[in-house]
């Protein structure tokens, strides 16, 4: 970081302070430590019994987004995970016609409309996967996923859509989790809902939610091991680089600190020095590395990722899912190129970017990025 940088942050800071902002900052805690508390073996074969598909043979899983805002790992990474593991026939939906762009960074031609898909399958899906969206009360995803609902699909809200599946009436009285940002807005939406904290994936009847973004993966691995078997989602773990996974979560680690606090507010003042990053997009690419890399390059404060190809055409991704190029080029200056780590598993490509965003940009700012996918940066 710059002296100009740390010289003007300073100056905001201590002005902020005088106008009294400095009172809440300095009333953060200036770290945050916590286990994760073992979960009972009852509770998690209770959670995977009730995961267990009762339709078809074959499930039929539909992910849910909206066309202008839905959660980049939330709508990518369950998809390309069930894909890997061929376990169910996968569905990318969008409540309209077009692309669906995913925040922070990202676009995807999804496979159908909700429309669309109601006519193919009026009975319905066996499971519906919700990803966070900029807008919780959007009336074509309650009504569809309330619809779903009543044919008999489990809903699963990952991450903070379990905001939505709140606002669709879908968690009142139950039991549920959410990432850790967004609690209050999910109880806002349902008050009766029981908060439960410390895991990662909480059930409660035909109504299963996620804390935080970085759950996609543990959670999709507990859905492949309730249709197929815990083998398969223990050869599916190591297929990612997986080496233990389980319900485990440490909530009391993930907070608002001085620290975290700090960080953004100097990255956003430090307006004069951002990049645009570009990630080069190829055929065959790992889609759950891909949006791994993409989501955390995009949270730093300091950067934005776009995506180029020397079409405007779709590129397909190892599991078929049509990422949509942000610019036409084959030409972007190196420093500028983020990697996805294509040599990695996609396991080990979340620390890899970490450590990338460590020397580029400091620890504090890995942090950061970090504290918002809910996840433990090893260190």
């Amino acid at each position: 970081m710059s002296r100009a940088i740390l010289f003007w942050s300073g100056m905001v800071l201590i002005a902020l302070a005088s106008a009294g902002f400095g009172g809440w900052l300095f009333s953060l805690p200036s770290a945050t430590a916590a286990n994760a508390p073992p979960v009972p073996q009852a509770e998690t074969d209770a959670v995977i019994a009730s995961l267990k598909p009762a339709g078809r043979e074959r499930p039929l899983v539909a992910v849910i987004g909206i066309n202008d805002a839905t959660e980049t790992t939330d709508y990518l990474m369950p998809t390309g995970i069930l894909r890997r593991a061929d376990v169910a026939d996968v569905v990318l939906l969008a409540t309209a016609p077009g692309p669906v762009r995913l925040y922070p960074a990202l676009k995807v031609e999804p496979d159908a409309t909700i429309a669309e898909f109601d006519v193919a399958h009026p009975d319905g899906a066996d499971y519906v996967i919700v990803p966070a969206m900029s807008r919780d009360d959007d009336p074509a995803v309650l009504t569809w996923i309330r619809s779903q609902a009543e044919k008999g699909a489990r809903i699963i809200g990952v991450c903070a859509g379990a905001k939505v599946v709140a606002a669709a009436g879908l968690l009142d009285g139950k039991r549920a989790t959410t990432h850790w940002y967004y609690l209050q807005e999910m109880l806002r939406h349902s008050p009766t809902t029981e908060y439960v904290a410390n895991r990662r994936v909480v059930t409660d009847g035909n109504v299963t939610t996620t804390t935080g973004i970085s759950a996609s993966m543990p959670m999709t691995l507990t859905l492949i091991e309730a249709i197929a078997g815990r083998s398969k989602a223990d050869a599916v773990a190591q297929d990612l680089g997986l080496n233990q996974w389980d319900l485990r979560h440490a909530s009391d680690a993930f907070k608002i600190t001085r620290p975290f606090a700090t960080t953004v507010l100097t990255n956003r003042m430090a307006f004069w020095n951002r990049a645009e990053l570009g990630i080069p997009l190829e055929p065959g690419m790992d889609e759950v590395s891909l949006a791994l890399v993409a989501d955390a390059w995009s949270r730093t404060y300091r950067s934005t990722v776009a995506t180029f190809a020397a079409s405007p055409s779709a590129t397909p991704t190892s599991s078929g899912i049509r990422i949509v190029p942000d610019r036409m080029s084959t030409d972007w200056a190196d420093a500028r190129r983020v990697t996805t780590f294509a040599d990695q598993r996609p396991a080990a490509v979340l620390d890899r970017t970490l450590e990338a965003i460590a020397r580029r940009y400091g620890d504090l700012t890995a942090d950061v990025v970090a504290m918002q996918l809910e996840y433990p940066r090893p260190r």
